[in-house]
């Protein structure tokens, strides 16, 4: 059955192959990052008719509220949320660590995911939807110092809060938890990790799984 799905950084990594992943199973798309251009690519690609890309900064409430509001329109309901943007430090630790690094991490992993939620929970309800996030490995181990990994702790920590406030009307909530991943997340490519295409079959693993089945959590890590 053709579901309609949000995806939050949509442009590429995890958010793109996740995309095309849904698009070949006949899902209708609403796409969302900060480079218009990428969004316009997988459109055109999709067809109008199947995608619309909505280019948004997603720590912004109001232009995050454009987004869901101008997807929903389009296709009138939504079904599946993927709050899938996410950001990293570049200089790892506490002591050395960069404050304005953080803020930004922060605004990303931590509060557009809050945003995205607040936006989207009123439309899954009227589907009896499904919400899905990125989390990480790095939010289920301690990392010595680290703050990215405190934000993905939120993300698991925030999960299971708002799965049971979904249960009160049948929602379905899962956590993505992917080890480290082959993405433009990193300066150098690391072809010896997950690829996005393995987090896209994640993704699509848990909305397919039949709606008495709330998949809480995928977990999954490089095999070498």
């Amino acid at each position: 059955m053709s579901k309609v799905m949000l995806i939050t950084g949509a442009s590429s990594g995890i958010g793109e192959a996740t995309a095309r992943k849904a698009a070949a199973e006949g899902h209708k798309l609403i796409l969302t990052a900060r480079r218009g251009e990428l969004l316009e690519k997988l459109v055109a690609e999709f067809g109008e008719s199947h995608a619309v890309g909505i280019a948004a900064d997603v720590t912004d409430f109001a232009a995050l509220e454009n987004v869901v509001k101008t997807g929903v329109e389009k296709f009138g309901r939504l079904d599946v949320v993927f709050a899938n943007a996410g950001t990293g430090a570049s200089v790892p630790g506490t002591e050395q660590g960069d404050p304005k690094e953080w803020d930004k991490m922060i605004s990303l992993n931590i509060n557009a995911l809050l945003y995205t939620a607040k936006l989207t929970l009123p439309h899954l309800r009227e589907t009896t939807g499904h919400f899905i996030m990125t989390g990480s490995a790095a939010g289920r181990i301690t990392l010595k110092g680290s703050v990215y990994g405190a934000t993905k702790w939120f993300v698991h920590g925030f999960a299971s809060n708002l799965a049971e406030e979904m249960k009160e009307w049948q929602g379905r909530l899962t956590t993505i938890a992917p080890g480290m991943v082959n993405t433009p997340f990193f300066d150098e490519p690391k072809p010896d990790k997950l690829d996005p295409q393995d987090v896209a079959d994640a993704v699509l693993y848990a909305i397919n799984a039949n709606p008495r089945n709330c998949v809480r959590e995928v977990f999954l890590m490089p095999a070498y």
